[in-house]
């Protein structure tokens, strides 16, 4: 049987690192925010402008949370914070795990095993919301992981918000299990694809947390 649902991680910003790759959406956010602040005091203008501007900067504050995580145990580990969205058996005989990734979630994902990566694939393609069939035919990056289940391939999708992914590392890395590999940018969703003989320990519905929630069975 798969195992409980894993409970989401309880982040907090104090001590809580910031993601790469978040400073184009984040600085003029903050930087707004702290200007309408000071300026409110003196024009009416400028405190209408700081209650929505400081909510915003909040809330993309919370959006690039980069937590530490206390890696899990296990086979392969969840790249994703997230909600199992679909398991789909496929034609060569792996099974597909999707990720819908909400922007509550924390967009830092990680490498489900340990290797060295050996492509890193940027795809063009559509915007539509992550969760539909059509998004498929995204914009997304492939990547490959050569490990000792052999090569595993994971898939980071952008959604309909989500326009930009940002790889932390080139091809050629070696990688620890749950090290950072990339940010993708408010909703989307991340594939992974586990290879043939390989069972899944997760269950549609299910939350994940990327670095702790293992989704293979021994």
């Amino acid at each position: 049987m798969p195992h409980s649902q894993t409970s989401a991680p309880r982040d907090s910003l104090v001590g809580v690192r910031l993601a790469r790759g978040a400073s184009p959406w984040l600085l003029p956010t903050v930087a707004t925010a702290a200007l309408s602040l000071a300026r409110s005091r003196r024009s009416g203008a400028a405190k209408a402008v700081a209650v929505p501007a400081t909510a915003l900067a909040a809330g993309m504050l919370w959006f690039f949370r980069d937590p530490e995580r206390e890696i899990a145990q296990g086979r392969v580990i969840s790249p994703a914070d997230g909600v199992v969205q679909s398991i789909m058996p496929w034609k060569d005989g792996r099974t597909r795990v999707a990720i819908f990734m909400s922007p509550l979630n924390v967009h830092v994902n990680r490498a489900p095993l340990s290797g060295t990566v050996t492509s890193v694939e940027h795809i063009p393609g559509g915007f539509v919301p992550a969760f539909n069939k059509e998004s498929e035919n995204n914009e997304r990056v492939v990547w490959h992981f050569d490990t000792e289940l052999g090569d595993i391939e994971m898939i980071q999708i952008a959604g309909a918000v989500a326009r930009r992914i940002v790889p932390y590392i080139p091809r050629g890395t070696k990688v620890e299990q749950g090290d950072r590999i990339g940010l993708i940018r408010f909703g989307s969703r991340v594939d992974i694809y586990l290879p043939e003989g390989v069972e899944v320990d997760v269950e549609v519905g299910q939350k994940t947390v990327a670095g702790v929630t293992r989704i293979d069975r021994d």
